[in-house]
């Protein structure tokens, strides 16, 4: 099973995937997007860098130049293998952000994901659904508590920017109600772990 997890800046889902991970076993792959290459992680650098400059179309190659290396190297050979896996971000971060948010088109960000990822389509997507402001304050928190840098150049965007991809991600979840399954974000860990797991039918 392939299963993606997706939402805006801190949503929970890297925990969630984490947690996810551990409960499908120790054979289960759990990547990471940007990542998961040396390339893609090479790319993620640059992507992430709050000092660097960079053009939304720039920003939309770079992501599918990464994606089509993990989806070529590690995600289709780990599937052909009957390996589990789960990843934090996909194709639909990018329909969200850069087709949405940033305005390049959805239509047009959904063609090339699929030209990129080919048959490596997820299984099942868990988006999580959290109010952007709780989510902002939960980014101030941690910052306040130095758990957190607050150097990513997507979650530095401001508040605006995180409500326009949290629209974005309701319309791409009404595209494709097959695949993405919409949960309540909000909450303990353990509680939201238990709402996936009951979506995957664990």
């Amino acid at each position: 099973m392939f299963i993606t997890f997706e939402g805006i800046d801190r949503s929970g889902k890297t925990t969630q995937a984490a947690m996810l991970a551990e409960a499908l076993g120790p054979g289960t792959l759990l990547l990471r997007e940007p990542g998961g290459t040396d390339m893609a992680e090479r790319v993620r650098e640059l992507l992430k860098d709050p000092a660097l400059e960079m053009g939304e179309a720039a920003e939309l190659l770079l992501f599918n130049a990464a994606r089509s290396d993990l989806a070529n190297r590690v995600i289709k050979p780990a599937r052909e293998a009957g390996r589990d896996i789960v990843c934090d971000r996909y194709i639909d971060s990018t329909a969200a952000y850069q087709g949405v948010a940033r305005g390049l088109g959805l239509d047009l960000v959904e063609e090339l994901s699929a030209l990129v990822v080919g048959t490596c389509v997820p299984d099942a997507t868990i988006l999580l659904r959290v109010d952007p402001d709780a989510a902002q304050a939960r980014g101030q928190a941690r910052l306040a508590a130095g758990s957190e840098d607050g150097s990513d150049r997507f979650e530095s965007e401001g508040i605006e920017f995180q409500r326009a991809v949290a629209a974005a991600y309701e319309e791409i979840a009404a595209r494709h109600p097959e695949r993405i399954v919409v949960l309540d974000g909000d909450g303990e860990p353990d509680a939201v772990h238990g709402r996936v797991l009951e979506a995957i039918g664990r």
